[in-house]
């Protein structure tokens, strides 16, 4: 299964499935051929949008009314110039041990050790659990899943239905006084992401004295939002990781205390800076404007400008939270010159911790890497979960890493250059999920 599985992800990086946002980017038609060929089977595909296509693989289970278990991945990934790679980030090249290229870590690796767990089931060389077993492969999980799993969810849930899910985010286990102890991504943050838009008054660039500038009431609202400290909010998983990790009762009491926790992730940056912004994320509203576009020509005074904002909310904001925020910060006089477009909004959700995939995971853990040690992790991103647990569905992250990248740098790879996963790291992690469906297939069933 480990060679099939790193194969397999060198092909997936290879059909290079860029999802830029449009809707004829993407081209996952591509990594679905490639998954049927892996599997010696069609599967149930589905094409929201021409070339943007997710395929179903579902066995089902020996014993009626048994709960089900989904292994979801996403085949997309977003755009990567070849400046700043050390190798062609879509050459899928094996070096040094690892496996480099535009989606190694998220998430195609964890996609590509799936479908190699999951094919012993397909070809009945392992039993059937007792309820059913489902592999998905999505489109666009990179642009929201308007062509993926939001739109399957939607319009296929009878295809796509399940009682537990294993999808991303699977993190490098961290070290503690203990020893190491493995994240469960159990929750995840809300998108709600927002278009700005600032206008003006056109006029000759030449004679600016006095004008409104779209662009310049675009830029101050644009700095303000990126300098202003943001609402805190200490989750449970939060207050779980800080336990874990044992950081002496000082610096622990600091984490969990919003008015000291500000002055205790600068302490950590100074040492980690990965590990404070990945500390900041987890535990503030972030606010982070990435797109601009303003103005027509350089001599002409700007009429329009706008600016797309990512906005990540914790367990517990909303909405509401966001538009206080924005307000309080911008100053009434500019938040209402301002326009403010939704672009996303969902909130953010969590599965419980308890359970047979809960109990199954720590048994995939404990088969192969030693140790039950594991603990709920809340992701700062967003992944096609959130679209399953509002339907009720269990929904955790998970996978097993060697020790050649820790949490911070395997963090910083998301998105990011010379993205690249271990060839070790894929295997574990094949081996981790096929011992974890296993289990799951006995705890489903005992409790």
């Amino acid at each position: 299964m480990r060679e099939a599985a790193v194969e397999l992800l060198v092909a997936l990086i290879q059909n290079g499935c860029v999802n830029d946002g449009t809707p004829d980017s993407g081209g996952e038609y591509r990594s679905v051929e490639t998954l049927q060929e892996f599997f010696g089977q069609p599967g149930q595909v589905f094409e929201s949008h021409p070339g943007r296509q997710s395929v179903v693989y579902r066995i089902p289970g020996r014993v009626p009314g048994a709960p089900s278990l989904m292994l979801m991945g996403h085949t997309d990934v977003v755009p990567a110039s070849r400046h700043g790679w050390d190798h062609d980030p879509f050459e899928g090249l094996i070096d040094d041990g690892f496996v480099w290229g535009r989606g190694a870590v998220d998430m195609l690796n964890v996609t590509a050790a799936m479908a190699a767990a999951f094919r012993p089931f397909l070809s009945g060389e392992k039993d059937p659990l007792p309820g059913d077993l489902i592999y998905l492969a999505v489109a666009d999980e990179e642009a929201g899943g308007t062509y993926g799993a939001k739109w399957l969810v939607e319009n296929h849930w009878d295809v796509v239905a399940c009682d537990y899910q294993l999808t991303e985010v699977a993190y490098p286990p961290i070290t503690t006084p203990d020893g190491l102890a493995y994240p469960v991504s159990v929750a995840e943050k809300g998108p709600y992401w927002r278009k700005l838009i600032a206008r003006g008054v056109p006029g000759h660039g030449s004679q600016p004295h006095g004008r409104e500038n779209a662009v310049v009431d675009l830029g101050t609202a644009i700095a303000r939002l990126a300098e202003a400290p943001t609402p805190v909010i200490i989750t449970e998983e939060w207050q779980a990781i800080v336990e874990i990790l044992g950081l002496g009762p000082d610096m622990s009491a600091a984490l969990l205390d919003p008015d000291q926790l500000d002055a205790a992730i600068e302490a950590i940056a100074a040492i980690d800076p990965e590990m404070a912004r990945i500390a900041h994320a987890l535990t503030h509203l972030t606010v982070s404007p990435n797109v601009v576009h303003g103005g027509v020509k350089n001599n002409v005074i700007a009429e329009e400008g706008h600016a797309d904002v990512d906005i990540r909310a914790l367990p517990g904001q909303d909405e509401t939270t966001v538009d206080d925020h924005f307000r309080k910060v911008l100053g009434s006089e500019l938040y209402d010159r301002l326009q403010f477009e939704p672009i996303m909004d969902y909130p953010a959700g969590s599965s419980p911790k308890e359970g047979p995939l809960w109990e199954a995971v720590g048994d995939g853990y404990e088969q192969v890497a030693g140790t039950r040690r594991r603990f709920p992790y809340l992701i700062s991103g967003t992944t096609d979960a959130r679209f399953f647990r509002t339907r009720g569905v269990v929904a955790y992250g998970a996978g097993v890493f060697d020790d050649r990248m820790g949490t911070g740098e395997f963090a910083s790879m998301f998105h990011g250059h010379n993205e690249r996963v271990s060839v070790d790291s894929v295997g574990l992690t094949t081996d981790f999920l096929a011992t974890t469906v296993e289990r799951f297939g006995v705890h489903s069933v005992a409790e």
